[in-house]
């Protein structure tokens, strides 16, 4: 029986051309909020649409990582045997972010994890606002027959990721954004115009 949550201090899901934001991507060791863990935690500092500083950890969350996990992302039991306690890592993490608008793919999926992570072990929620390059290319792109980050990436012909870790996929998530922002004014000429696709 799945544990239902109710994430009342969660950020918002907002559209918007941003010049200044934090990139977010974690790996965890399954889907499952309620029962997996986060294995991974990377960020990139946007300033002006150039990143300026990175942020990448992995965690020792003391169990051992199921096949599927280490075959997607490639990250073993090794690699995160001396690797820093979760808390640690989100101290860290909570100050790298700040008060940043989060950009991420099908970012819903990592913010969860994180604000469910922070009020149990921070004793605090994860408020940031965030923007979702999903979200935005299923308006953008509905010509697609999917919308994934592998997607996206081919069809703005970025180079193609061997693994699932999160930092290369904070790289190519940022890549992805600034294509489709730029997209935006060449489709809609103004931003608002193509907000109005959206119940903001």
């Amino acid at each position: 029986m799945y544990k239902r949550v109710i994430r009342e201090l969660k950020g918002k899901s907002l559209i918007e051309d941003l010049s200044d934001y934090t990139v977010v991507d974690i790996e965890t060791t399954g889907m499952n909020w309620n029962f997996c863990n986060i294995l991974e935690i990377s960020s990139l500092k946007v300033r002006n649409k150039e990143v300026v500083e990175e942020f990448s950890e992995l965690i020792n969350q003391h169990e051992p990582i199921p096949y599927f996990i280490r075959n997607l992302t490639g990250i073993t039991d090794e690699m995160v045997y001396n690797a820093p306690e979760l808390k640690e890592v989100l101290i860290k993490f909570r100050e790298f972010l700040k008060d940043d608008i989060i950009v991420g793919h099908n970012v819903n999926f990592d913010v969860n994890f994180l604000y469910d992570n922070f009020i149990n072990v921070l004793n605090e929620p994860l408020t940031n606002n965030i923007v979702d390059t999903l979200r935005i290319s299923r308006k953008l792109l509905p010509e697609l027959e999917h919308h994934k980050l592998d997607n996206l990436i081919e069809y703005y012909d970025i180079k193609a990721r061997d693994k699932h870790r999160a930092l290369n996929d904070c790289i190519l998530t940022n890549e992805v954004y600034i294509d489709m922002c730029k997209m935006v004014y060449e489709k809609y000429d103004k931003w608002d115009n193509f907000k109005k696709k959206f119940r903001i």
